[in-house]
C-alpha cells in the first residue's frame, strides 16, 4: 500500500462480489485505507464484462489491471486459480513504467 501513498497520481479500486459492509470490515482489520473498495454483488456485471465471473461460485477471480491516465489498460493478469495470488512485483513495474 506504501506505493499509492508515495505516488499521489495513482488510484486503486478494489472490486469483489462482497457485500459493502464485508468490504469495509476487511479494509479495517487489514488496515487498509487508500484503496476505494467496489461491490459486484448484485448484478455482475463487471464481472462479467472483465471476463473475471466464476460462474459456479459467484464470485470474481482475482486480477490486476494498470490502467493510464488516458483510459489505455497498460497492464492486465487475469488469475485462473482462486487460491493463486497475481505477480504483484509485475504490476507494479507496469504502474512504474507508465508514470
Amino acid at each position: 500500500m506504501s506505493l499509492c501513498r508515495s505516488w499521489f497520481t495513482i488510484v486503486a479500486y478494489a472490486v469483489s462480489a462482497d457485500l459493502p459492509f464485508a468490504q469495509s470490515r476487511w479494509c479495517v482489520s487489514e488496515g487498509i485505507e487508500n484503496i476505494i473498495m467496489l461491490s459486484d454483488y448484485r448484478s455482475m456485471d463487471f464481472a462479467r464484462g472483465w471476463g473475471l465471473l466464476i460462474q459456479e461460485l459467484g464470485l470474481l477471480t482475482h486480477a490486476i489491471y494498470v490502467v493510464d491516465q488516458s483510459g489505455k489498460v497498460t497492464y492486465r493478469e487475469i488469475i485462473p486459480e482462486i487460491a493463486s495470488e497475481p505477480n504483484y512485483d509485475a504490476a507494479i513495474a507496469a504502474i512504474r513504467a507508465s508514470m
